[in-house]
């Protein structure tokens, strides 16, 4: 295993700017993302949903920053556990990994189950099923995660090039469509009489900065994955110039888009109580949007672009949950049938059939046990994924400010200091909001969820430091990364991989 890993940190440098921001953009799935993440922002917020959008965007610019900067420094392949690793500690990088984990976990069942939604939606419009039962979108779930495992276990350049082909299509239609619905609603009127609102940025009267900041969690969802361009420090032609500008320019596309798609969603629904409830019931927004406004063939095209996309989203956190399982048992506990790799594929295959399990699992026990519908699911673990994800943020967001205004690795203004500040505050305002006062009722789990995923990795360090330290060491230097406040044991490397396990 350890030669194949040496192989891949010597990838060709071939992948022009363009070629990174496309890959970026794609990994992030808008048109999936702008398919249903309004819809949970609108369960909390009302019609201000293009408000929570923007709201994130702006958060996301700041968190853009540390990784503009975390990337100008280390130029490898990484990902965010590695760069925590590497700025504040190899235990840090354990509780990032974990908590990474945690979130491509929940974003497998997310995104499984909005394709599912998409397509049960997609069988309504053609005729397929009039009235489909409430448990249509799970059967079709329990299916997508079968072609899953095998995705996942057998990877296929072609068939990632086609899902990224496909999602840049769909996000080029959801543009054009959009623009052609605004047009309608300023020189004219919607159906119902629609039309062109300045509203969708204010929150109808009862909407507290708690309910709003319940729904910017689904803006910081929609956005989850923007700095995949980190991961790509070694394909790059120019990777120090070329990965921050990515980074950056995803975040810049990312909240240009989402805003101004969300905004013509929620005028073209219209902002009425009434019309408010049907934007959070339709199974595909773009999709009926396409079909009233301009063609149902459109609205349809639209609606299986957005299957492929979930789909292809559910299978890029799959082989992220399930590789972060193989490194994090590896590089600890070495738990034997976990480690079971393809000979064939070189893939972790026992630990992939574990995550889709595990998704499954938990998928139709809170429906079978809670009688959850399947966007309550989606609903549910989207928030769950996304709390877990900023804690991670977080974690990055410290380390970046580690990196530059304390051990001063990369000189920067120090008048930048203004910007991991303002990360942090925006994140740790979002989690605060989100737990304060905290929800009752179903939701009441979701932030006791989030947390206790954490937790487990928090009492692993407090409990097991030098088992800890020994993971964190060895994940943040299969990133390519060297821990910073770790030269020593890296200098000596017997050492540290000879640390007691006590």
């Amino acid at each position: 295993m350890e030669t194949v890993q040496s192989e891949q940190r010597h990838l060709k440098k071939e992948l022009s700017i363009w070629q990174v921001v496309g890959l970026s953009v794609a990994l992030m799935a808008p048109s999936m993302a702008a398919n249903i993440n309004p819809q949970g922002s609108a369960s909390a917020a009302g019609r201000a949903v293009p408000l929570t959008f923007l709201f994130a965007a702006i958060g996301i610019m700041f968190i853009a920053y540390v990784f503009v900067r975390l990337t100008q420094h280390f130029n490898h392949a990484g990902s965010v556990f590695g760069f925590v690793g590497a700025t504040i500690g190899p235990r840090f990088g354990v509780i990032a990994g974990w908590s990474l984990m945690g979130t491509y976990i929940s974003y497998a069942l997310v995104t499984s189950i909005a394709s599912s939604i998409f397509a049960t939606s997609l069988l309504q419009s053609l005729g397929v099923m009039k009235n489909p039962p409430s448990w249509t979108p799970f059967l079709i779930q329990a299916i997508e995660l079968s072609l899953v495992l095998m995705l996942a276990v057998r990877p296929a350049k072609k068939g990632t090039h086609f899902l990224l082909s496909v999602e840049g299509l769909t996000v080029l239609m959801i543009v054009a469509i959009s623009v052609v619905i605004l047009i309608k609603l300023i020189v004219g009127h919607g159906p119902q009489g629609q039309h062109f609102t300045l509203s969708v940025f204010t929150p109808a009267k009862g909407v507290t900065s708690s309910d709003l900041f319940l729904g910017v969690v689904f803006g910081f969802l929609s956005f989850a994955g923007f700095e995949a361009s980190a991961t790509l420090g070694e394909e790059a032609k120019h990777p120090k110039k070329d990965i921050p500008r990515a980074i950056l320019w995803t975040a810049v596309f990312g909240g240009i888009y989402f805003v101004f798609v969300t905004s013509v969603e929620v005028m073209g629904f219209g902002t009425s109580s009434k019309q408010i409830n049907s934007f959070i019931n339709t199974g595909s927004l773009l999709g009926s949007l396409g079909s009233t406004y301009v063609a149902s063939w459109i609205g349809n095209l639209i609606t299986v672009g957005t299957v492929i996309s979930a789909f292809g989203c559910a299978l890029a956190s799959t082989v992220g949950a399930s590789r972060l399982l193989f490194a994090l048992n590896r590089d600890s506990v070495e738990t034997k049938p976990l480690l079971v790799i393809s000979r064939r594929y070189d893939t972790p295959t026992v630990a992939t059939a574990a995550v889709v399990a595990f998704t499954a699992l938990v998928t139709w026990f809170v429906a079978v046990i809670l009688g959850s519908s399947a966007f309550d699911e989606f609903n549910w673990f989207g928030t769950i994924g996304t709390l877990i994800l900023l804690v991670v943020y977080l974690l990055a967001t410290a380390g970046a400010f580690h990196l530059l205004f304390i051990s001063k690795k990369l000189e920067v203004p120090k008048y930048e200091m203004v910007m991991p500040i303002m990360a942090i505050a925006i994140l740790g305002y979002t989690i605060f909001r989100n737990v304060y006062p905290y929800p009752t009722g179903a939701l009441a789990w979701l932030p006791a969820a989030s947390g206790g995923w954490v937790l487990v990795s928090l009492v692993v360090v407090a409990l097991r430091p030098k088992l800890a330290k020994k993971a964190g060491l060895r994940l943040t230097q299969n990133e390519g990364l060297i821990p910073q406040d770790s030269a020593y044991e890296l200098d000596h490397g017997h050492e540290a991989l000879d640390l007691e396990t006590r």
